[in-house]
């Protein structure tokens, strides 16, 4: 089974960082069938993969009755106030849930969430974590002393705890796992797109940059600032993390790999080309047979709560 685990990682087409598929530490808790054993197992999960910020590739795999609501172990609320975003705008709908089952929200930027957990049919049940397994990267800027102010941070580990497992004919529903951070993933993606924070408005201010024209590539240069800012700020942490370029150059390793032994490369494109300076990556010139192989991971369907009116 967990051999069938690292399996499943080499052959997810959306991964750049396949290399380090057989690096992968499974932990099996098929026999847990309490909801808060399952909550004091997602805690060793998180403590044993952030190891202080040396992050280790991990999955903790439950049998079939246990189900995560999660999409991520370690994730930020959402709130819609007086038609504004405050937090995580994708988190918005879970965040409702959240509150419908009795977690009380802060309404700020970075609220971490609780874990939701199920068996089987019951009603699921909340756990809040404590704050010492949940470690966190505040952002600064080599250059920029004034980057402190923004109050930007994020988690360490991004740990995926919502989609399912498949080797042969087994389903597991419930196997969150986690590598590490490709920069890009939050400088370009999580603190930049407009739907979620949008940080690149008021990091061109502060770079006094012209914001009205979009001739001058105000959203480009802010860019390459927040993303340094991330890169610093997680190493300067002594938290692993791993550049576009860096990343895509270990790519191209596991595909030598892959070719020695005899496999063919599959890969999807659109995830595998970095969100940032695309054309500067051998990547983003070559096509990918996006063929999906087994095992592998799979989304599944959200469980959704019925909620009741909330003010």
């Amino acid at each position: 089974m967990i051999f069938g685990a690292k399996l499943a990682w080499r052959n997810s087409n959306k991964c750049i960082g396949r290399l380090f598929w057989d690096s992968l530490h499974g932990i099996d808790r098929r026999n847990i069938t309490d909801e808060r054993d399952v909550f004091q197992a997602l805690l060793e999960h998180i403590d044993f993969a952030t190891n202080g910020g040396k992050i280790k590739p991990t999955i903790t795999i439950f049998s079939d009755a246990v189900r995560i609501w999660n999409h991520q172990l370690i994730r930020y609320a959402g709130y819609e106030v007086e038609g504004e975003v405050i937090g995580d705008s994708t988190s918005i709908e879970f965040t409702k849930q959240c509150i419908a089952l009795g977690w009380t929200p802060s309404y700020g930027q970075f609220d971490v969430l609780p874990l939701v957990i199920q068996i089987g049919e019951r009603r699921p049940k909340m756990f809040d974590l404590p704050k010492s397994s949940i470690l966190e990267v505040s952002l600064s800027h080599p250059d920029y002393d004034w980057f402190e102010e923004l109050q930007l941070k994020w988690y360490a580990v991004p740990m995926i705890s919502d989609m399912s497992m498949e080797i042969g004919d087994t389903l597991f529903k419930a196997a969150p796992f986690n590598g590490w951070y490709m920069g890009t993933e939050i400088g370009a993606r999580n603190l930049a797109d407009e739907h979620r924070y949008n940080c690149l408005p008021i990091i061109a201010e502060k770079m006094g940059l012209n914001v009205k024209r979009k001739s001058s590539l105000w959203q480009d240069a802010a860019l390459v600032t927040l993303n340094q800012a991330v890169l610093y700020s997680y190493k300067k942490a002594g938290v692993s993390i791993v550049d576009h370029h860096t990343a895509v150059e270990q790519f191209e390793l596991f595909e030598k790999k892959e070719q020695q032994a005899g496999r063919k490369i599959t890969g999807n494109w659109m995830w595998l080309v970095p969100p940032m300076s695309p054309a500067t990556t051998s990547v983003y010139y070559r096509p990918f047979n996006n063929e999906k192989k087994s095992p592998n991971y799979a989304y599944q369907p959200a469980p959704i709560l019925l909620l009741p009116s909330l003010p």
